[in-house]
């Protein structure tokens, strides 16, 4: 099985709160909330992949920003390298440019909403 590498960008604003974002229901972990993110693409550090996947998603461009976590996770059909990056400046406005519902949470709220379960340690920890 071929092990896919994954880019998310978990973007915090001065308000100490988070940008989530509802996935599609026809794609894998479907339905469930997820942080800004795809596939690192050929040629692509993971770093450039967050970076590309947070304007395309977003609109967002992440000005500063360090590797929060890296985990490998196997949901069994698909073997994922997360890499999670903690993007604590950006410019641009949060705009759903895949038509998907976003929004803003604090940290406590983070817990309420249903990620994929690769995500749970990484909300745990923050």
């Amino acid at each position: 099985m071929k092990i896919i590498n994954i880019s998310i960008a978990i973007v915090k604003d001065n308000s100490e709160q988070f940008l989530i974002a509802l996935r599609a229901s026809d794609v894998h972990q479907g339905g469930k909330w997820e942080f800004p993110g795809g596939k690192v693409e050929t040629n692509e550090s993971p770093d450039e992949a967050m970076l590309r996947e947070l304007y395309e998603e977003v609109g967002l461009t992440a000005t500063d920003y360090q590797l929060f976590e890296k985990l490998f996770f196997d949901y069994g059909d698909k073997q994922l390298n997360l890499h999670f990056y903690l993007v604590s400046k950006y410019t641009g406005q949060a705009t759903a440019k895949e038509d998907q519902p976003i929004k803003w949470v604090c940290k406590e709220e983070l817990q309420q909403y249903d990620f994929p379960e690769a995500n749970q340690s990484v909300i745990n920890k923050l």
